[in-house]
């Protein structure tokens, strides 16, 4: 029979140093170097030396570490990225869009209001697919965490699916000229911010099962191809790549005219297939995954069958 265990003597586990925090708020104000031209500050508290150009592979550093830190510490083990439009209008939105422009007839706001109206059926597909992705895989031994850009339009519904069933979601802004905040339905402690692109893109792919792209304009490209670069090379595993709306992307996009010019090779077409609706997404990352398969046939058990 074991020894019952005893509690070790708080000594024999102190910490021997004191932390960064606690020299940070120990550090005495000395009148004399508190200037902004003293070099006298904690390095680590000096934002103005941290800032220093020659400091940009510290920087890149921390923007690769604290969502990487922060996402293991709040479980994110598996995410679904959807990528889209921060142009397309939530349906209520866009309606009063179409009224005020019907009531002004101007034509151009007019044709504007209707273009709203129709890719706004976008918006919400974006917002049923998080719900139903959130919702469905809430008792999965790896729950599935949205992660979107973090700003308006499907960004914004992604984050807002999550929300409408109680879900976290993740939310990966970026820094840009013009303001942008993060939308409201971001779980507060998954919202970043980034500065450096090429990070931020590379969180996205990190944890992802599934890349969901809706239709969008050179951000949504930017990402979307590069996944498929990535894919494509053997760079990053092989995953569902989904793209909603095959009408949009077929016009956008001749991938055929890529194979019959020796662009791509006729298999990377099976990089991605196009999707309709919340309830087909789903379906394909159900049959991919075993998802909605009997335990016996996606578990552990599952070479037996």
């Amino acid at each position: 029979m074991n020894p019952p265990k005893t509690t070790p003597h708080p000594e024999l586990t102190a910490r021997n140093f004191p932390s960064a925090q606690e020299d940070a708020a120990a550090a005495p104000e000395a009148a004399r170097y508190a200037g902004p031209e003293s070099a006298y500050r904690l390095a680590f508290t000096d934002s103005a030396f941290l800032l220093r150009e020659e400091l940009r592979p510290v920087r890149m550093q921390l923007e690769l570490l604290k969502p990487e830190l922060v996402q293991n510490e709040q479980g994110v083990e598996s995410t679904i990225v959807i990528f889209g439009s921060a142009r397309i209008k939530a349906p209520d939105v866009a309606a009063q869009m179409l009224a005020a422009a019907e009531a002004s007839g101007d034509a151009q706001a007019l044709a504007q209001a209707r273009n709203a109206v129709a890719m706004s059926r976008y918006y919400d597909e974006a917002r049923r697919f998080a719900a139903l992705a959130t919702q469905k895989s809430r008792e999965h031994a790896a729950p599935l965490f949205i992660v979107t850009g973090g700003g308006p339009g499907i960004m914004e519904a992604g984050n807002r699916g999550a929300f409408d069933v109680g879900g976290k979601s993740i939310g990966l802004n970026i820094v840009l000229p013009h303001e942008q905040a993060p939308n409201p339905y971001i779980t507060p402690e998954l919202c970043f911010q980034f500065h450096y692109f090429a990070l931020r893109k590379m969180h996205f792919v990190m944890r992802s099962i599934a890349l969901v792209c809706f239709p969008g304009g050179f951000g949504t490209l930017d990402e979307l191809f590069e996944t498929m670069t990535l894919v494509q090379n053997g760079k990053s595993r092989r995953r569902p790549i989904l793209l909603f709306g095959r009408e949009f992307w077929e016009k956008l996009i001749d991938f055929q005219h890529l194979v019959d010019t020796g662009m791509i090779s006729a298999h990377d077409l099976q990089l991605f297939r196009y999707v309709e609706s919340a309830e087909e997404a789903w379906d394909v990352l159900a049959h991919h995954y075993g998802f909605d398969l009997p335990p016996t046939e996606s578990g552990a058990f599952a070479e037996d069958i």
